[in-house]
């Protein structure tokens, strides 16, 4: 899918996505959960770059977790992003929140983030030299060492392991009462529209993207995440 249908595909979402995807909220929280850990140590004053933040449910947990810290939210959706927005109004942290709308790339310049989060995002990125290109801009935008957690969809499709994988995830899908015409469409765009790579390509593409250690911390059925670290000097 080109990123212009991509976003309009996000835009026309936006209003009902956290609705939509309400019965599979235990995998993200258990993601986010884990996330305060692997941020661990960062300085109380943190400042954090949320890539594709779509509804900024991230960075809301992360806000209520860790008080001091400020944000910077990207997405290409301005309709996913005016949610983002009033999420952050309604629990009180909008005024430690930058938002841009758009792509990483057209990010005006800013001071260097501490930490990075890019979940769901890189796996719609199907060239896999254009996938280390993106994950290179995340690290322009970190200090020498700062953290990536990542995650996408990540699974060998070439084995018998992935179509038992798939039908589980799938039926687990359904149970999010999404209609069986979606669940459909859902699994084309996993054969044409989506990067699902083996978890070791991922890592690879992570450190040709100027990232060290990618580190697998968490995984909920086809969704892999990952924790690395900044290289020292980044291209």
């Amino acid at each position: 899918m080109q990123p212009e249908a991509l976003k309009t595909l996000f835009d026309q979402q936006a209003a009902g996505y956290d609705r939509q995807w309400e019965k599979t909220a235990p995998i993200r929280q258990c993601l986010h959960f884990l996330l305060e850990s692997v941020f661990a140590g960062l300085p109380g004053e943190a400042r954090i770059l949320c890539v594709g933040v779509g509804t900024g449910v991230e960075m809301a947990h992360l806000a209520q977790r860790f008080p001091g810290w400020r944000f910077t939210a990207v997405d290409p959706s301005g309709a996913m992003l005016d949610v983002a927005r009033r999420r952050a109004a309604e629990e009180g942290f909008l005024d430690r929140c930058r938002f841009h709308a758009g792509y990483l790339e057209t990010l005006p310049a800013g001071p260097a983030h501490d930490a990075a989060t890019c979940f769901l995002v890189s796996q719609f990125i199907l060239d896999a030299g254009a996938r280390a290109e993106f994950f290179r801009g995340i690290a322009r935008r970190l200090v020498p060492g700062g953290r990536l957690a990542s995650s996408d969809l990540a699974s060998d499709v070439a084995s018998p392991e992935y179509e038992l994988l798939l039908q589980a995830w799938m039926t687990m899908m359904a149970g999010a009462d999404l209609s069986p015409e979606a669940i459909e469409r859902m699994r084309r765009a996993y054969a044409e529209d989506v990067g699902v790579l083996p978890p070791a390509q991922v890592e690879a593409i992570l450190r040709a993207g100027g990232f060290d250690l990618p580190v697998p911390f968490f995984q909920a059925g086809l969704i892999h995440a990952w924790i690395s670290t900044r290289q020292a000097s980044v291209d």
